[in-house]
This record gives structure tokens, C-alpha cells and sequence, in this order.
């Protein structure tokens, strides 16, 4: 990567998707953690759809911990893989209330001890319902652009993210996952990329190679 090519990705995302953040649809911690449990490998818009009546019925760490798996599983069922989705929502709910005093850990040691709780989820929920800046959540779409643009060559979601925490000051790193989900979804989608409708096509090191 180029010189300060860096700033010119931030800038310019920053400009086209001004105040990029989570399509998630949530009202405390302990939503925002169920919510990001099952958007793996499935579409926010879908998980908002199912969340709308799951929080419904489930309000508290308390009402997940006690949640019947059965039950649990056909509610959620659409979001896919929901029988281990099922155990993460429930394990994590009963660790919660038994070690955390019934809310979700603010700091990252803490909330990584949860059950199906990977550091993609961590960083979405501390960023999210805490404000806490921890790292930078890679979901698929930040993998990909961060591979297409040349800011990481690493294919394990940890390295990229340690990758993107040098290249971005902290206090963009909130900003920079959500300005490339954000991209993702609208122009450098997976199969057919936009290149020629591209704010970055000048300086993306894959664009026009697809």
C-alpha cells in the first residue's frame, strides 16, 4: 500500500457512507449480544426480523438462561446453523448470570469467556452497547475488502484485524468496520464487484481484475 493511501480509503468511505454503523436493531447489551450471535453467516435484515418478537419474550439474561432449547431453536431457526446458535445464546446467558452478575461483560478478557462468544462478536458488542473501542470486529465483507485493497494479505480474521490496528488509529477503528460492511454490501460485493461505480477504484490494487 501507498503512502497515507490509508487516510484517502478513510476519507473517501467516510464521506460516501457518512455515519456508518450496525444494522442490528437493539435496546440494551444482552439484545445487541443475541443479535450478533445470529447474524453469523446470516443478513442483519433477517436477524431484525426475528429479533422483533424474540425480544418480545425474552427481556433479560435471565429469560435466555432459562430459555427452552427446543423452543429457541424453532424461533430462530431462519437465521441458519440455529441449533449452535441455540447453545451460544443460552450457554452465554447462564454464564452471565452465574459469573457476571446477569450483564454482559464490558471489557474483552471478560466477554470472551463466553460460550460462542469469538472476537468478531466481542468487538461488535463492546463497540456497540458499550462504546468500548477494543479492536475492530472482520466480519466477511471487512475480510474481503481488506484483502482487495491491499490492507492485509491474511486470511484468519484475527491477523486481518491485527493487520487493519496498525494501519488505522484507534480512534477510527469503530468507524473503519462499518465504513467497509458498509462498502461491502453497496459496491465490492463478493461475486461481481462495481468497480467502475468505485470511490477507490483509483488506488484499490484489484479493481477492474474481476
Amino acid at each position: 500500500m501507498e503512502p497515507d493511501s490509508e487516510k484517502d480509503i478513510f476519507g473517501r468511505l467516510e464521506k460516501e457512507y457518512p455515519g456508518a454503523s450496525t444494522a442490528l436493531e437493539f435496546r440494551d447489551p444482552q439484545q445487541m449480544l443475541v443479535a450478533t450471535i445470529l447474524s453469523a453467516q446470516c443478513t442483519d435484515k433477517r436477524v431484525n426480523m426475528i429479533t422483533k418478537n424474540l425480544f418480545k419474550k425474552y427481556k433479560t439474561s435471565r429469560d435466555f438462561a432459562d430459555a427452552d432449547p427446543d423452543e429457541l431453536e424453532q424461533e430462530i431457526r431462519s437465521a441458519g446453523f440455529y441449533r449452535n446458535k441455540t447453545k451460544s445464546i443460552i450457554g452465554s446467558a447462564q454464564m452471565i448470570e452465574k459469573e457476571f452478575d446477569g450483564k454482559v461483560p464490558k471489557t474483552m478478557d471478560d466477554i470472551l469467556l463466553l460460550p460462542g462468544v469469538q472476537r468478531k462478536t466481542a468487538n461488535v458488542v463492546l463497540s456497540e452497547a458499550y462504546g468500548v473501542t477494543a479492536g475492530i470486529a472482520v466480519d466477511t465483507h471487512v475480510k474481503r475488502l481488506s484483502n482487495r485493497l491491499g490492507l492485509s494479505t491474511e486470511i484468519d480474521p484475527v491477523k486481518i484485524e491485527r493487520d487493519l490496528m496498525e494501519v488505522f488509529p484507534k480512534d477510527r477503528w469503530y468507524a473503519i468496520c462499518n465504513l467497509l460492511i458498509s462498502h461491502g454490501r453497496n459496491i465490492c460485493k463478493a461475486r461481481v464487484p462495481l468497480c467502475g461505480e468505485c470511490i477507490l477504484n483509483d488506488i484499490c490494487p484489484s479493481a477492474f481484475t474481476f
